[in-house]
């Protein structure tokens, strides 16, 4: 069997809700499925040291500070240095690991992550990306919500980035990239939307132009670009739409004995169903154009969302991601 590359993902301990009685858990399951995988755990170290102590292949690195939910993000960042969230993005940047993966605070991530690991020569906006289920195979999609306002070049390097993330995380060969936009004319939409969409059409190879709203979860491209303020508010409501329909569903086959009955039946298909449409099956969001690989997950993340989100992580620092995405915008900057 061909051994894998060693790779090293620092892991905050104490980021979610759920931490830490689902992270560890969650770390160790990460590195008992990959024998190339060390974890680096930061947090306080009576919760880290004994855990490591007792896991092959899981080291700790105590830190003193905590920066929680409600904390100003960059605020938190600045006056908290050794937290576990910024002590994990100085041990990328010093090259103590490859990758972090946090469940906490995403503003704090994003901005910990650009701080301490640096933009990508090129790069004017990181961008946070994730991972959307289809009909098809899975969309990557960005910004979700780093940048609320968006020039058209910002739209081009999110392109980019997501192509890149695309062919390195889901074997993508030649991934095609489309424009979220309220029609598929290059004439629709908004100024800015208008304007990347003549730039994406000169700059990003495998753009197809425009698609819709409804065309989100067709699988019919790889790629699809939007500002993060339109992004999140789509995200939000497809996250909502998928827990909303999944909750209808089982309450219609729980209403009466005959569809329990079916249910039996259907529990195979229904199960393999949730697990498609179950955003923990991808483990987290990345944050593209920093110098490094940071993978933000959701505050809620379980055990297999945490182990999932590490596999990632450790599959991107492996495939060289920022390195390919500072490749390919620096080719056409």
């Amino acid at each position: 069997m061909h051994q894998q590359r060693e790779v090293v993902v620092c892991v905050d301990a104490i980021g979610g809700d759920k931490s830490p009685d689902e992270i560890l858990p969650g770390a160790a399951a990460a590195v008992a499925s990959d024998e190339s995988l060390r974890v680096v755990l930061t947090g306080p170290e009576e919760v880290v040291a004994p855990f490591a102590e007792s896991h092959e292949h899981i080291e700790a690195v105590s830190t003193a500070e905590r920066i929680d939910m409600d904390d100003h993000p960059a605020n938190a960042v600045r006056t908290k240095k050794d937290s576990s969230i910024v002590v994990g993005c100085r041990l990328v940047r010093d090259g103590a690991a490859h990758a972090f993966f946090s469940a906490g605070s995403t503003g704090a991530c994003m901005a910990a992550a650009t701080l301490h690991m640096g933009r990508i020569k090129g790069i004017q906006r990181p961008a946070i990306a994730t991972i959307l289920p289809t009909a098809g195979t899975p969309v990557v999609f960005l910004d979700v919500g780093a940048n609320a306002d968006c020039k058209p070049q910002h739209l081009v390097q999110f392109a980019h980035m997501g192509s890149a993330y695309a062919k390195i995380v889901l074997g993508a060969v030649d991934p095609s990239i489309a424009l979220l936009n309220i029609g598929e004319e290059p004439t629709k939409g908004s100024q800015l939307t208008q304007e990347a969409y003549a730039l994406m059409s000169e700059e990003v190879p495998g753009f197809v132009g425009n698609v819709e709203g409804r065309d989100i979860v067709s699988g019919s491209v790889d790629v699809i670009v939007t500002d993060g303020f339109t992004g999140n508010i789509a995200l939000k409501v497809l996250e909502g739409l998928s827990e909303s329909l999944l909750g209808q569903v089982k309450d219609s086959l729980t209403e009466s004995a005959l569809n329990r009955a079916a249910a039996m039946v259907l529990r195979p298909s229904l199960t393999r169903l949730r697990s498609r449409l179950d955003p923990d099956t991808y483990g987290g969001a990345p944050l593209l154009g920093v110098s490094g690989v940071c993978i933000i997950g959701h505050g809620s993340s379980g055990r297999s969302a945490v182990a999932a989100g590490i596999r990632v992580a450790a599959q991107a620092a492996r495939g060289g991601l920022p390195s390919a995405i500072g490749e390919t915008v620096g080719a056409r900057s």
